[in-house]
C-alpha cells in the first residue's frame, strides 16, 4: 500500500460528542464512523489534519438538511455565529482528546508540530496527526487564544467554517451557486492572517467565501491551501473552487485536498452514497489539469460527510489508489497525490 496523508477529518467531533466512549471509538473500533486506530493502521492511513470543530446547537424547528441536500437545487440557511465564550470550552476539550489519542495509542500516533516530525512518522509507520481548527470561534479578537492553542500544537486553522465568525464569512451550503457570497475578512480577520503567518500556522481556505479568499491571498505570505475542496467547474457547489481560485492556489505553491463528500463530487450535487468511480476520476483529472501534479492530494472529510460507497470509510483508501492506478496514474504520481505533495507543502508552511 502507498501511505496516504489526508487533508481533513472530523474524528475529534465524534470523541467530543461521546467522551465516555472514546476508547471504544478510537482504540478498539466500534464498527461505525469512518476512522479508528485499527482501521487506520490496516489501511495505510499515514496521518493528516485532525479538526477541532464546534457544532452549532440544533434548533427544534431546524429543517432536515440531509433531505434537502439530496434533492438539489438547495440553499441552506447558515447557523448563527457562536461566541468565543461558548466555543473555547469545547475547543479545548477537542484538543485534549487529540492529546489523549497520542498518549493512549502507545506510540501508534504522534501529534506533530513540525514538518520533519511528520516525515519521521511516515518513515517509522507512525500515524502523524496535525492539530487543525475548522472555524476560529475559539479564537478571541485579541488573538491570545491563538497563542494558547499554538502552544498545544495547533498548526492549521480555517478562519471560518461556513457560519460567520468575528474574522470573516463562510459560504452557505448551496447548489448550484457561486462561492462569491458576501464580504471579505474583517479587520480582526486581517490581523489573524498576519499572526498566523508569523507563527507559521497554515491557513485553510476550504469554507471561506470568495472575497475572504481574495483577502487572504493578498495579505498572506504563505501558500494558499484548501484542505478539503473540489472543482466548481465539475460540481457547482459554493464549497468548491473556481478555475480562478485554483490558479491562485497553484501559483502560490499551495495545495488542494480532494474532498470525498458526495455533494461536492457529483455533478448533480446530490448527497447520495450510491455512485461509482467516474465523478471522483473526473474531479481528479480536472484538478490535475488546473493545478499540476505537485499541488493536489486528498482531503477526505472522513467522519464529517457522506462518502461514496465505493470508498466508504478509511478501509477504502487502497481501493481509491487502485482505481486511480487503473485509470492510468503511474506510481510516482500516486505517491505525490497520496503523501508527497502534502509533505512538500508542510516543508513550505510549517
Amino acid at each position: 500500500m502507498i501511505p496516504v496523508f489526508d487533508g481533513h477529518n472530523d474524528l475529534l467531533l465524534r470523541l467530543l460528542n461521546n467522551p465516555a466512549r472514546r476508547e471504544e471509538i478510537f482504540l478498539t473500533g466500534e464498527g461505525r464512523g469512518h476512522l479508528d486506530l485499527p482501521r487506520m493502521k490496516a489501511s495505510g492511513f499515514a496521518g493528516g489534519f485532525f479538526a477541532i470543530y464546534i457544532p452549532s446547537p440544533t434548533a427544534h424547528d431546524a429543517p432536515d438538511y440531509q433531505a434537502l441536500m439530496e434533492n438539489p437545487p438547495f440553499a441552506l440557511p447558515l447557523p448563527e455565529p457562536i461566541p468565543f465564550s461558548d466555543a473555547i470550552g469545547p475547543a479545548a476539550a477537542a484538543a485534549g482528546h487529540l492529546l489523549w489519542m497520542e498518549r493512549a495509542s502507545d506510540g501508534a500516533l504522534k501529534l506533530c508540530r513540525t514538518a520533519p516530525e511528520v516525515r519521521a512518522c511516515l518513515a517509522e509507520s507512525t500515524i502523524a496527526a496535525i492539530m487543525h481548527m475548522e472555524g476560529a470561534e475559539a479564537i478571541d479578537e485579541s488573538l491570545d487564544a491563538l497563542h494558547l492553542f499554538h502552544a498545544m500544537g495547533l498548526r492549521s486553522l480555517g478562519p471560518v467554517w461556513s457560519r460567520p465568525t468575528i474574522f470573516g464569512h463562510g459560504v452557505p451550503f448551496a447548489f448550484p451557486a457561486s462561492p462569491d457570497t458576501g464580504p471579505g475578512l474583517t479587520d480582526a480577520g486581517k490581523r489573524l492572517v498576519i499572526e498566523c503567518n508569523r507563527l507559521r500556522i497554515m491557513l485553510d481556505l476550504s469554507h471561506i467565501n470568495e472575497a475572504g479568499f481574495n483577502d487572504v491571498a493578498r495579505l498572506s505570505d504563505a501558500p494558499l491551501v484548501a484542505t478539503h475542496s473540489n472543482a466548481h467547474a465539475i460540481c457547482p457547489s459554493t464549497r468548491n473552487l473556481t478555475d480562478r481560485q485554483l490558479a491562485m492556489v497553484r501559483d502560490s505553491g499551495g495545495m488542494v485536498g480532494l474532498n470525498f463528500a458526495t455533494s461536492f463530487l457529483r455533478p448533480d450535487g446530490r448527497q447520495m452514497a450510491e455512485m461509482g468511480w467516474d465523478p471522483i476520476l473526473r474531479q481528479m483529472d480536472y484538478l490535475l489539469e488546473r493545478l499540476g501534479e505537485n499541488h493536489l492530494g486528498f482531503g477526505s472529510d472522513y467522519d464529517g460527510c457522506t462518502t461514496p460507497d465505493v470508498i466508504n470509510d478509511v478501509t477504502g483508501l487502497p481501493r481509491l489508489v487502485q482505481a486511480l492506478s487503473e485509470h492510468g496514474y503511474d506510481r510516482p504520481l500516486l505517491e505525490k497525490l497520496c503523501h508527497g505533495n502534502w509533505l512538500a507543502l508542510l516543508d513550505r508552511t510549517l
